[in-house]
């Protein structure tokens, strides 16, 4: 059975979606659709941005969710980044929740505008510690990093410089790909 690393999965970050911190949020948009579009090496596709800053370097990301939530400038008043569902909150409660606050009333409507004038260092959210994988980490490690913090993804570095991305979906299919050569 291969031994994997964590540069075996990584998807490098030149195949990554990356944009300047004063990008806004259609120029985002726009670079993902891009790198899903020319990323082939998996079926899954990128699902964050992560922004660049002058000097070219990884300063933070955005994710699909991130995005929706840039729409409705509320939500971030109302629950940070964590989200109400993971307090137990019911679905009815938080339907409710955006009759009372008038969310999304307009925001789709006034989507081009927004998408035009919002810029991705607003809402971009900057990694933590625990979001950096070295390059030469076994998968191992890297497993217990993704379940522990709850990532979809992990910053691959090799020694200060982020190198790529390890995405959970291509964990997962390594290791689905492990399990079914059991032969259980």
């Amino acid at each position: 059975m291969k031994t994997y690393q964590v540069k075996d999965l990584m998807v490098p970050l030149s195949e990554y979606a990356t944009v300047d911190e004063d990008a806004t949020l259609f120029e985002a948009v726009i670079a993902l659709e891009k790198a899903q579009f020319e990323y082939c090496n998996s079926s899954y596709r990128h699902r964050a941005i992560l922004i660049l800053n002058k000097e070219k370097k990884v300063i933070g990301k955005i994710s699909q969710l991130d995005i929706l939530r840039a729409l409705e400038p509320k939500y971030a008043e109302m629950q940070g980044s964590d989200g109400l569902s993971r307090y137990g909150f019911s679905r009815k409660f938080m339907k409710s929740l955006l009759i009372q606050y008038r969310l999304f009333e307009s925001p789709l409507n006034d989507i081009c505008r927004t998408a035009g004038e919002k810029k991705v260092q607003d809402f971009m959210y900057t990694p933590t510690e625990g979001e950096y994988v070295a390059e030469d980490t076994t998968l191992d490690e890297a497993i217990h990093q993704l379940v522990l913090g709850h990532h979809q993804s992990l910053l691959v570095t090799r020694g200060e410089e982020i190198v790529g991305v390890l995405r959970l979906t291509d964990v997962f299919a390594a290791v689905f790909h492990m399990m079914k050569q059991c032969q259980i």
